[in-house]
């Protein structure tokens, strides 16, 4: 399988995109929506999408396998973002330029504080050795994640530090029809970027666990493919989204073969999500997890529990059998 991308900045939409005066559909307290035009992106034709590997975008929150204090650990996203002032600022601009272009910042004192063991994402520009915000006004970064840090203890949910191991969904090898849910080895996510999902992110739009037993895994970026991509048209992938049932989905993203990753999100299109059932909501899945059996009530040992099991549908994964 090649090397898919990592998801280390701001992903560009396949199509041109315009700003339009309404409410956002993805934001609650966003007064405006940026919706695709017709218009593919140069940046799309120049990195060849045609050729493209399409895989599904998924809905949770974005995490990072790299070291830290010498071992694989698993990393959160945590974008340094201008302070009340210069946002302020930075959008007066932005109103009466309609484009960030030409705005400058002042790094040393515009910026809200970041942890010190906080790092900037790859290729994150830098200026006199300081890393700068991109177009939207932020440094995309990353934190590792402690287990002692409550905004984090659903990431920390799906590792075990002790074992070097994470909680990982993926295709099943057997099946490709079929997920699994699998204790995967922190080193062989090394450089990977993934997707946190479960209960307690995003509003769990993949029905995982509940209230009372909450479930939350990781899935690699790239590693849920689309069997029957649509063309890369408008009109196309709309209908796409609309009636295949490969099209529950919140989005594509294509991996590039020279490394470009190009996404389309349904609400680009102007299309609801989540909108029912998910495609991959609906798929089965079986528990390939073991050596964890011990009386804590973690997660990998509940899903140790499970070890073997299969079950229809993501939503119907429940420990109390």
């Amino acid at each position: 399988m090649r090397r898919l991308g990592s998801v280390q900045q701001k992903i560009p939409c396949v199509f041109l995109t315009e700003v339009k005066e309404e409410q956002s559909r993805k934001r609650d307290c966003q007064q405006f929506q940026v919706v695709a035009t017709e218009n593919v992106n140069p940046v799309a034709l120049e990195a060849n999408i045609d050729c493209a590997f399409a895989t599904e975008k998924l809905d949770g929150t974005c995490c990072y396998v790299t070291v830290y204090k010498g071992q694989p650990h698993l990393w959160a996203r945590l974008d340094r973002k201008p302070n009340k002032q210069a946002e302020k600022r930075f959008k007066k601009y932005q109103h009466s330029h309609r484009s960030c272009k030409g705005f400058t910042w002042n790094v040393e004192c515009d910026f809200k504080t970041v942890p010190e063991t906080w790092i900037p994402a790859h290729r994150v520009k830098h200026h006199s050795g300081r890393p700068v915000p991109d177009e939207h006004g932020h440094i995309p970064g990353w934190v590792p994640v402690e287990k002692d840090n409550k905004q984090y203890c659903w990431h920390s949910s799906v590792v075990d530090d002790g074992v070097g191991a994470a909680l990982v969904l993926r295709p099943s090898s057997d099946d490709e029809d079929m997920l699994e849910i699998a204790a995967v080895p922190l080193a062989d996510l090394l450089e990977q970027t993934l997707e946190l999902i479960g209960t307690n992110v995003n509003g769990n739009p993949y029905g995982l666990g509940s209230k009372k037993q909450p479930v939350h895994c990781l899935v690699s970026h790239g590693s849920v493919g689309i069997r029957n991509p649509p063309p890369v048209d408008f009109q196309q992938l709309c209908s796409w989204f609309q009636e295949s049932p490969e099209g529950r989905v919140e989005g594509i993203v294509w991996h590039c073969n020279d490394g470009t990753l190009i996404k389309v999100h349904r609400h680009h299109l102007g299309l609801r999500w989540p909108d029912g059932e998910t495609y991959l909501g609906d798929k089965s899945v079986v528990i390939h997890v073991d050596g964890y059996n011990s009386s804590s009530q973690d997660l990998f040992t509940s899903f140790f529990r499970l070890n073997g099991h299969c079950f229809s549908r993501l939503p119907d994964i429940q420990f109390d059998l």
